[in-house]
């Protein structure tokens, strides 16, 4: 229980990190496009090494088929009612554009560390030990997400500690979320835990094409599909030694 609360604490900590930068620093529009082009590997292989072919060696094709679509499809939606709220670049990190609400990336942000969160609890619960690959993703993916809102809420007139609080209350929930994957989601359950993770990688498959890889080559340029490589083969050794 305690290590589940850890991890997701240490994952979601980027969130307040990214705000913390948004809020006081300004980084070039390369080196963010790098992090976040690092960041889509190594979450594409987190989805495929960790969550979507350990959901079928463990559970088969049908179940995690059906999961990993389920995601996908949930992620859309999600993502088609937040554009209409100004909250569709909440993965980007720069400045937060004219009409994108800086609350709106906020309200976005929590809805995609919630599942994230339970993912870590249950990957503690399944394997007794966190996946160092998820928590990893999960962290960078964070920071540009807690980068981009900061910068919109600051403009929409935030003050910069309520922009702190609202972050920590961010990464709070993410833990109370692990810690309730991990209390509530029964480990025999082979149909379960097998569709949950093939469900986050369905969702991070479709976050990372809408949202964060797109910025990347915008703002990077060619070079982000090597870097993007080197994210991916970062997960693999991760996943081997782990």
């Amino acid at each position: 229980m305690l290590s589940a609360i850890m991890w997701a604490s240490i994952a979601s900590s980027s969130l307040v990190l990214g705000a913390l930068v948004g809020i006081f620093k300004d980084i070039p529009v390369k080196v963010s496009s790098f992090i976040m082009a690092f960041g889509t590997g190594v979450l594409i292989g987190a989805a495929t090494f960790e969550l979507l072919s350990g959901a079928v060696e463990e559970g088969g094709i049908f179940y995690p088929s059906l999961g990993f679509l389920s995601g996908a499809t949930l992620f859309m939606v999600i993502e088609a009612f937040i554009s209409k709220k100004g909250g569709q670049k909440r993965k980007r990190s720069k400045g937060n554009p004219a009409g994108h609400s800086g609350m709106a990336i906020f309200v976005g942000s929590i809805m995609d560390a919630i599942p994230e969160s339970i993912i870590i609890g249950v990957s503690v619960l399944g394997n007794k030990s966190v996946s160092l690959v998820i928590v990893i993703a999960v962290f960078i993916s964070n920071f540009p997400e807690g980068l981009s809102s900061s910068i919109g809420l600051k403009k929409d007139g935030y003050h910069k500690g309520k922009i702190i609080f609202l972050w920590l209350v961010v990464m709070i929930l993410a833990t109370i979320s692990s810690l309730i994957g991990y209390i509530l989601i029964d480990p025999g359950s082979t149909v379960v835990i097998t569709m949950i993770g093939a469900f986050a990688a369905g969702a991070i498959f479709a976050m990372v094409s809408s949202t964060m890889l797109p910025e990347a080559f915008e703002e990077g340029g060619p070079i982000v599909g090597y870097i993007s490589a080197l994210g991916l083969l970062t997960a693999l050794i991760l996943t081997y030694f782990e």
